[in-house]
């Protein structure tokens, strides 16, 4: 019995040395401001006819504060931005915030969430849209003008020609009471829509290239899809592997990680157009990507679809190579 319980032991000893050498042989990097750590504080006033208040749209960059509504691009080479914009409707300034910087620990985390936003003036405007909170590699063209393919107005992605094994970073979820959905787009009536509302993270490598009309398409070279399907508490330095290549036969793959939720990504071609980018292809597992799309999401179902109470914490994000 003794023998037996030295062998278990010895057993045990080999099999965590072998998990830290093979921790050992892979690097951890932080993505600029993955610690979520460093926020600019937009202050923008709203017009008068709304209220006049003015609001806080925060932003990832360098601490900052910045007054007024000026359009903001992204700072300090921070490759985020959020679902936080301004918009310029008829003539109305309005803001939506629906990520925020969240004290944790020494330093801060991210909070998405999913909620109602309202803007309505007698006989000028009357809108009231589902807003998902959004935190993603890219940019957005602001001021927003209007309620219309929302997806338009994104510049979808960052360069990167790497090629990481995971993606790893910490999260607590808060799920809605709601069984199903609901689709508010600022036009007409607010419905229903069948099925759960889940928080996700999406993590695209794409390779990407332009025709001679401006075109953009694309050719998938890997892909990490999760969603969070139950309310947690904080989970630390959780590690998802990204997967290459044409993974449609692996056990893993699910229809939804094809393609990252049901729109269409755009970007600026080189004609300084908005385009979609079309992804036409799996690409071969070795082949250089040239963009990284990774989005942190509160509602899984794209633009105007979810449940209000939705809520994804997360911070610390990082490559793994």
């Amino acid at each position: 019995m003794r023998k037996r319980t030295n062998l278990l032991f010895v057993a045990g000893i080999m099999t965590f040395s072998s998990s830290a050498v093979l921790m050992a042989q892979h690097k951890v990097e932080l993505l600029p401001f993955g610690d979520m750590d460093q926020w600019v504080d937009r202050q923008i006033k709203e017009s008068g006819i709304i209220g006049g208040n003015t609001k806080n749209v925060y932003a990832i960059g360098p601490t900052a504060v910045i007054k007024g509504d000026k359009e903001y691009k992204n700072m300090g080479g921070s490759p985020w931005a959020t679902s936080n914009v301004m918009a310029k409707v008829a003539g109305v300034t309005k803001t939506n915030t629906s990520v925020f910087p969240e004290k944790r620990g020494d330093g801060y985390c991210a909070r998405l969430d999913t909620r109602m936003e309202s803007v309505k003036v007698l006989g000028v405007v009357n809108i009231t849209v589902l807003a998902a909170g959004s935190v993603f590699t890219g940019s957005v063209h602001e001021p927003i003008k209007g309620t219309k393919n929302p997806q338009k107005i994104l510049q979808s992605g960052i360069p990167f020609t790497r090629h990481p094994v995971a993606l790893q970073f910490d999260y607590k979820v808060k799920m809605s009471e709601r069984e199903n959905r609901i689709r508010a787009t600022g036009f007409g009536k607010i419905t229903e829509v069948s099925g759960k509302d889940y928080p996700c993270v999406v993590l695209l490598l794409q390779k990407r290239w332009e025709d001679a009309e401006g075109n953009v398409y694309a050719k998938r070279i890997g892909t990490m899809v999760n969603y969070f399907y139950h309310t947690a508490d904080w989970k630390n330095n959780t590690t998802h592997e990204i997967m290459y290549g044409d993974i449609s036969k692996r056990t893993e793959y699910k229809a939804h990680m094809m393609r990252l939720q049901v729109t269409e990504n755009y970007t600026v071609n080189s004609k300084g157009e908005s385009v979609p980018i079309r992804e036409v292809a799996w690409g071969d597992a070795g082949e250089e990507p040239t963009h990284l799309f990774l989005q942190f999401t509160s509602s899984h179902g794209g633009a105007y679809i979810g449940s209000p109470g939705n809520s994804l914490w997360i911070d610390n994000v990082k490559l793994v190579y």
